[in-house]
């Protein structure tokens, strides 16, 4: 049998160094080889050998080293550094004290980088361990942890001693705070729990009410309906409504009864308004005093204004914003509404392109110009005092967005504009005229035809089909890199844009795309909204979406949003959608988009309360706690099955308000803002804001979290860039309460400033179009 080069090279190789190689190494290793060999040869040189074992090795070596950490419980030891340890080992068979040099080694090169001092380090290594989900550490694994900082940074023996003396007192310091809080928080909310149910033991049927108050049922009856009663709790019970009714509230009432009987019943209107200012309303039924079961009401400015909603529909591409903006630039004062910070820029400057000085206002920003009458902001921005002349909505098929749709509601409703425009997909038409409906507007609707040509592929598309112009989605961060990785190892420049990026960082990779400095735009349905892309085709890689609760198959309304964005006007006369082959039924894109608008089950609008109607609820129960508050809301003041709205599940709200509980000497309307600033519990928001609120409440300021020191952005792994955008998400929390508590969290234009500097380093790192190898 005749040996090929590469095997004729391996043999006398192994013969000279006498190294036994595993039924695994082998094929590896001759694949290698033959590439090494120049035409004719049949030898390889010993270094060259050698540095091709290396390469096959470095698996193992990382296997085994990885199996140490997890042992050893040193979970800040992260896989980049693993794979620079074993990249730097040129003996194909080192020992275990080589081993750990190079992870040592490894290791203290990202400590050094991760801050100017060893505490600074210590406390940037500790928080992305944190971030990451990784359990919290003992004491043992936290004294390793600060004797790898120590060493990374040469301190002497007595200094390193300190340092993690230092390190344990200040940690088991912080978590005797944190136990604190939570045994505090917990205890709070069994003793409002508690007042909750024994007020509801207390409550009367309407029955007991003629008794208490010594009338007939009649009266009863008209003064339910005519507010003066109010009517605690309203559950329903085989079908039957059933009210409940505070004997306490009811008996106050006895000295009006003559008055009431002596005047004529006025029945309010159903939206009339509740001074929200007068704290001192009694013996009113909850929900009128929180204005939940009229919400409209609550928005005084806009209920005296005679105002009109114009609702202008239509698929992406069809000019929606364009017929609005249009309105707006004739008028004298208007506010435009956007979903996305990102999008609000661009209001901003479509207004300036026409001359027109527009102020911003967004949670984490502001940009105030003097005199100017018109302003772009996110939606729960919106501004609910000033009249102005146009207002402009849009995608307001969130409205039924369980997260976000109240604040739409509150928007529809609360904006002092005399002509609302309503942007968005047909779906939200029948929620809009429902809502112009509950705030006695009159309506009228404009339907807008897309401006190019949308058609299906013919026929499934793979990666190697991929041109200049096409974007690929996918629906998580994962696997936009992983596509990201495969597609530039065919040569292709590529563009990313996900959810975790900042809008500034998708505004630059919409520009790269856009400008044709990268070829191919793989994203996630982040760009569903707010980015002017010229995409010829999109392609979807996949027909299914993880929601947060289940995998589920893409709905025709985000098949129809996202796969709009293909075939921009002005660009591109058709637009191109399909699939990627072997992701599913290639006829399940045109049956999406060519389905019928999806009927919404639940035309109610969600709602949520806001800080004055927290405060007034914490009076009338006589109660300083939110859990309390939230908890009462939810059970009594507006009914699950009430014929006009839905109350938002404000699932985090809660969360965050049960934890706040623990929190002692900070103001109910502080714990409220607290409660709606913008965290992902998933990256421990939940719990650094609960600390962040425990300094407030101590009078302390709350420095802004540090970038850290970046690696070379050619040089980033990963793991590093995820690092990187969480601690943007830090950031972005840190700015929002900037905003709201300027003592608490002073040197905003320092947080700013670093915020830049992530932004642009992301960037760099995205912009970056080889590969880094990564095990």
């Amino acid at each position: 049998m005749n040996l090929s080069p590469a095997e004729l090279a391996l043999q006398k190789a192994l013969q000279e160094t006498s190294i036994t190689l595993t039924a695994q190494e082998e094929p590896r290793l001759l694949k290698l080889i033959a590439r090494n060999l120049q035409p004719e040869q049949t030898e390889i040189p010993p270094a060259t050998f050698n540095k091709l074992l290396c390469i096959v090795r470095r698996k193992d070596w990382a296997k085994h080293l990885n199996k140490q950490i997890q042992k050893e419980n040193k979970h800040w030891i992260q896989s980049e550094d693993i794979a620079w340890a074993v990249s730097f080992i040129h003996d194909p068979s080192p020992n275990e004290e080589s081993l750990q040099s190079a992870l040592d080694q490894a290791l203290h090169t990202r400590l050094r980088q991760s801050g100017k001092s060893a505490n600074d380090a210590f406390q940037t290594l500790y928080t992305d361990l944190l971030d990451s989900g990784k359990p919290i550490i003992g004491s043992k694994s936290l004294r390793l942890m600060a004797q790898d900082v120590a060493l990374a940074f040469n301190l002497e023996p007595d200094d390193t001693e300190h340092f993690i003396e230092d390190i344990i007192y200040q940690e088991q310091k912080q978590q005797q705070k944190d136990h604190e809080i939570h045994q505090k928080a917990r205890d709070r909310k069994k003793d409002e729990i508690k007042k909750q149910r024994e007020w509801e033991d207390s409550l009367v049927s309407f029955k007991e009410i003629p008794t208490l108050l010594h009338c007939s049922h009649k009266e009863v009856l008209r003064w339910i309906a005519e507010n003066k009663i109010p009517v605690a709790q309203k559950i329903k019970k085989h079908g039957k409504d059933i009210w409940r009714f505070d004997p306490k509230e009811i008996k106050a009432l006895r000295p009006q009864i003559s008055n009431w009987r002596n005047g004529s019943p006025v029945k309010e209107k159903k939206n009339a308004f509740i001074n929200l200012g007068d704290l001192n309303i009694k013996n009113k039924v909850l929900a009128s005093v929180a204005a939940m079961d009229r919400f409209a009401g609550h928005f005084v400015t806009a209920r005296s204004l005679k105002r009109r909603i114009t609702i202008v529909t239509g698929p992406t591409n069809s000019g929606k914003s364009y017929t609005a903006l249009k309105t707006m630039a004739e008028s004298e004062s208007g506010i435009a509404l956007a979903p996305l910070r990102l999008l609000a820029h661009e209001f901003k400057e479509a207004l300036n392109e026409r001359d027109i000085a527009t102020s911003l206002k967004t949670g984490e920003e502001r940009q105030l110009i003097p005199n100017s009458k018109f302003l772009a902001a996110t939606v729960e921005m919106c501004p609910m005092d000033n009249p102005v002349d146009v207002a402009l909505i849009d995608e307001a098929q969130m409205l039924t967005d369980p997260d976000r749709g109240a604040a739409w509601t509150a928007a529809i409703m609360g904006v002092p504009a005399r002509h609302v425009f309503v942007l968005g997909s047909p779906e939200c038409i029948p929620i809009v005229k429902n809502i112009a409906r509950l705030c006695d507007d009159p309506w009228e609707e404009i339907s807008l035809q897309r401006k190019s040509v949308l058609q299906t592929a013919s026929s499934p598309i793979r990666l190697n089909q991929l041109h200049a112009g096409d974007a690929l989605i996918a629906f998580s961060r994962r696997e936009v890199l992983d596509l990201r990785a495969i597609l530039m190892q065919k040569g292709h420049r590529v563009a990313v844009i996900y959810g975790a990026l900042s809008p500034e960082v998708r505004r630059a990779e919409a520009k790269r795309f856009n400008d044709g400095e990268a070829e191919i735009l793989i994203a996630t349905d982040a760009i569903g909204m707010g980015l002017n892309l010229s995409i010829k085709r999109v392609i979807f890689s996949t027909i299914y979406k993880f929601d947060g609760t289940s995998r589920r198959l893409l709905t025709s309304q985000e098949v129809k949003q996202i796969g709009g964005r293909a075939g921009r006007y002005g660009k591109h006369e058709t637009g191109t959608v399909g699939l990627l082959a072997g992701a599913g039924d290639p006829d399940f894109i045109r049956r999406q988009l060519e389905a019928a608008p999806e009927k919404q089950k639940d035309l109610r609008p969600l709602v949520q309360p806001d800080s004055d109607i927290v405060q007034l609820i914490a009076n009338e129960i006589n109660s300083d706690s939110l859990f309390g508050v939230l908890t009462r809301l939810k059970r009594a003041v507006l009914r699950p099955d009430d014929p006009n709205y839905r109350l938002a599940p404000m699932e985090e709200t809660f969360a965050i308000a049960s934890a706040l509980e623990g929190v002692q000497g900070l103001e109910l309307k502080n714990r409220w803002t607290y409660s709606v600033c913008p965290v992902d519990d998933r990256d421990n928001g939940i719990q650094r804001l609960i600390r962040w609120a425990a300094d407030h409440a101590a009078g302390k300021t709350v420095a802004a979290p540090s970038s850290g020191k970046l690696p070379n952005p050619s040089q980033a792994s990963r793991q590093e860039l995820e690092r990187a955008e969480k601690r943007h998400k830090r950031l972005v929390a840190w700015r929002w309460l900037s905003l709201r508590f300027p003592d608490i969290y002073p040197d905003l234009e320092s947080a700013e400033k670093t915020t830049r500097e992530l932004n642009d380093w992301i960037e760099s790192v995205l912009r970056q179009q080889r590969r880094k190898a990564e095990l």
